[in-house]
């Protein structure tokens, strides 16, 4: 794993798998019970079967040891590590019982967040040299976002706001909202976030054209979120932004176009789809003779 990327806890962890684990019927697997023995041992080995960055090693083993503690789950990559088909990544042996009953929880974790990884690379790559950070956005996976998040760090991205009390962004609803309490313009806006904000708090706002990014920078935004905006118009907002602020593009942002919207001089790109559209990275369990 990155040495820059802190791990889940793993309270959080433990958490996320045993609701999973519940949810899945594991401690009441009736196939199992019908063609196991309690005392029946297995072996299994963790395999990739596709190209990609692998996330969520803790939480795989989470979904065998919290069935069984008698588990072992000994991990042969680490989170962050790039692998092809055919590489191993864990051997797991145990009671065939819990391996069997926690294979699917394990896969699921591990093959969403090992996605995840892999798409957020994907974008890091692309926009490698220009200097900009690709972010993560709040559109996670309902109960998983530190999980995803995590898998995004693991890729490369950054992440932004864990959720609506860390920092202050002022998206087109809350302009709308503003706007009908009677407060127009984006400078207003701005400087009533700042008036009752807490202090420590920086002020991020969204805005649709160079005019309005111009109107935030002036009015103090510490952050400035250009959304949706073509290359071109990302590039004059930026000009007239002047470097009174940190700019964030946001929308529609695929991996044929960050490129271009990077080397426009923006500080940050987010990208939404890292976590909600991300395709689960191809892997199996496969169980071996004892």
């Amino acid at each position: 794993m990155s040495a820059r990327v802190p791990p889940v806890p793993l309270s959080v962890i433990e958490e996320a798998v045993m609701r999973a684990l519940e949810e899945d019927g594991a401690f009441q697997d009736v196939t199992t019970a019908a063609l196991a023995e309690p005392a029946d041992w297995g072996r299994g080995v963790l395999i990739a079967r596709s190209e990609g960055v692998i996330a969520g090693l803790a939480v795989a083993a989470a979904a065998m040891t919290l069935i069984d503690d008698s588990v072992s789950f000994d991990e042969l990559a680490e989170d962050g590590a790039r692998v092809t088909p055919g590489d191993e990544l864990a051997e797991i042996e145990g009671r065939l019982a819990a391996l069997l009953a926690g294979e699917r929880v394990a896969l699921n974790f591990l093959q969403r967040l090992s996605g995840i990884a892999t798409l957020t690379r994907a974008f890091v790559d692309a926009v490698d040299g220009t200097g900009v950070r690709i972010l993560d956005t709040r559109k996670t996976t309902p109960g998983l976002r530190a999980l995803e998040r995590y898998a995004v760090a693991i890729g490369g991205g950054h992440n932004h706001r864990f959720n609506l009390a860390d920092g202050v962004l002022i998206k087109d609803n809350h302009i709308a909202a503003a706007r009908q309490r009677g407060t127009e313009s984006i400078a207003a806006i701005v400087q009533k976030a700042r008036a009752t904000a807490p202090h420590t708090l920086r002020i991020e706002i969204e805005v649709a054209t160079p005019d309005e990014a111009a109107e935030a920078a002036e009015a103090g935004a510490d952050i400035i979120l250009l959304d949706n905006m073509t290359p071109d118009a990302i590039r004059a907002s930026v000009e007239r932004i002047g470097r009174r602020a940190v700019v964030e593009a946001s929308g529609g942002v695929t991996l044929d176009n960050v490129r271009a919207i990077a080397e426009t001089g923006v500080d940050f790109i987010s990208v939404g789809r890292l976590t909600h559209s991300a395709p689960a990275l191809d892997l199996s369990l496969e169980l071996q003779s004892v």
